[in-house]
């Protein structure tokens, strides 16, 4: 099973960006999918997760109202919308996949990350 992100970059301070991570060699439509980051000197973090059955959980309240974690089965890939990004968002975003599908993990499979940057 491979995962591939995308969509990072350089954005300001209120911009969106959205990242993608497709994921091949598996069996998409049955995995929990989540996005996690990790900032330059801090531990990587739980931003959202998706189960197989589409519900949702914010692991961060900071992003709440802001970030939005979909996925679509036909395309095998799961998208982060991020918007009104601040600075404290930079970070490399990662994605990985819970085979059991309930966002309880073991989460074994992970994408490469993709690094986002938000100037003030």
């Amino acid at each position: 099973v491979q995962l591939q992100a995308s969509g990072g970059g350089a954005v300001q301070a209120g911009g969106s960006l959205r990242l993608a991570c497709t994921v091949s060699g598996g069996t998409f439509g049955t995995y929990a999918m989540a996005w996690l980051r990790q900032a330059p000197g801090k531990q990587r973090e739980f931003v959202l997760s998706i189960t197989k059955f589409d519900e949702t959980t914010y692991w961060l309240d900071s992003v709440k109202g802001r970030f939005t974690i979909t996925r679509d089965n036909a395309k095998n890939t799961v998208y982060l919308q991020m918007n009104r990004l601040e600075p404290e968002d930079t970070a490399v975003y990662y994605c990985a996949a819970d085979p059991m599908g309930w966002s309880t993990g073991p989460w074994e499979y992970w994408g490469q990350g993709t690094l986002v940057t938000v100037s003030s």
